[in-house]
């Protein structure tokens, strides 16, 4: 099922994830509390397509898990930005922030190649 192109044009997704909601009286179930249990189901859902996997192996999915991947990463995508939404915080704004404060704690001279956490090294 796909939603019809005048229902995007000209909408964020955090005003398209509004409208989807609204229209199936759902908004009422998206507390900022039951937002965030369902985005931790959807993270565990990405590790189980990864689960009892090597490393190298990880990197080369089947299609058929690729796909599964792209679905539970639109799922993450989803819940994640109908949590920001409700404390007016954009996600890729915040994900900006959060890389120069990555910047300035991990600086790229002291850190390259390891990965101990800011305060071990």
């Amino acid at each position: 099922m796909s939603l019809p192109q005048d229902a995007m044009d000209g909408k964020t997704l955090a005003q398209a994830l509004t409208l989807f909601a609204q229209e199936r009286g759902w908004q009422t179930f998206h507390t900022p509390k039951n937002l965030a249990m369902a985005l931790s189901v959807e993270v565990s859902e990405i590790l189980e397509i990864f689960q009892w996997t090597d490393g190298h192996a990880s990197r080369d999915l089947a299609a058929d898990k690729r796909q599964a991947l792209a679905e539970e990463i639109g799922d993450v995508m989803i819940y994640l930005t109908m949590l920001a939404a409700q404390f007016n915080i954009d996600p890729q704004d915040a994900a900006w922030a959060k890389m120069a404060i990555n910047a300035n704690k991990y600086p790229a001279a002291q850190v390259y190649g390891k990965s101990l956490k800011y305060n071990e090294y």
